[in-house]
């Protein structure tokens, strides 16, 4: 039987609170292993200087996690021409993911998310033709138009990608 000597007694709360930190040390790592480190998805943005619509937008697809650069365009022609974008599909800005699809106009940031994750097979990009009222970066007061999100695709037809109908759908 050992004897319990001062000593021993004046280390052994020192090895507790070691004991202790050591726990909320591997608490801590634990912890942080669950915050995702994930990279963001960055979209290059075209758009003329002057409009506010775009920069609405911008701010938009900013609020829900993707990075942006932004390249002000005094020819946004060439930018659509250069993209594939027919004239009917056409809207005021063009954004492009990393691989190259193409996000035309006003298209909701939840619909590029889904889309880059599950993109269907031969489509090029997503359009949201004109400036609906009440879409991204068109808010008008309380002023809501139901408008539809195309898919482009490679041989230059457009489909229905979703139908959005009210303005919460959107987010």
């Amino acid at each position: 039987m050992k004897i319990i000597t001062r000593r021993t007694l004046w280390i052994a709360p020192i090895f507790v609170l070691f004991l202790s930190a050591c726990s909320d040390a591997t608490q801590v790592n634990n912890d942080s292993d669950v915050v995702s480190d994930a990279p963001k998805i960055s979209l290059e943005i075209y758009k003329s200087r002057s409009c506010k619509c775009c920069q609405k937008w911008v701010k938009h697809v900013k609020e829900h996690g993707f990075e942006t650069d932004v390249t002000n365009v005094t020819m946004m022609s060439l930018i659509k021409d250069k993209y594939d974008v027919a004239p009917n599909y056409r809207s005021c800005h063009t954004a492009l993911s990393a691989d190259g699809l193409v996000f035309e106009g006003h298209v909701p940031a939840k619909f590029i998310q889904q889309f880059l994750e599950s993109t269907p097979e031969g489509a090029i990009g997503l359009s949201v033709p004109a400036m609906p009222i009440g879409s991204p970066g068109m808010e008008v007061g309380d002023q809501f138009r139901p408008y539809i999100v195309l898919q482009l695709n490679e041989d230059g037809s457009a489909t229905t990608y979703v139908e959005v109908k009210t303005y919460e759908e959107q987010f």
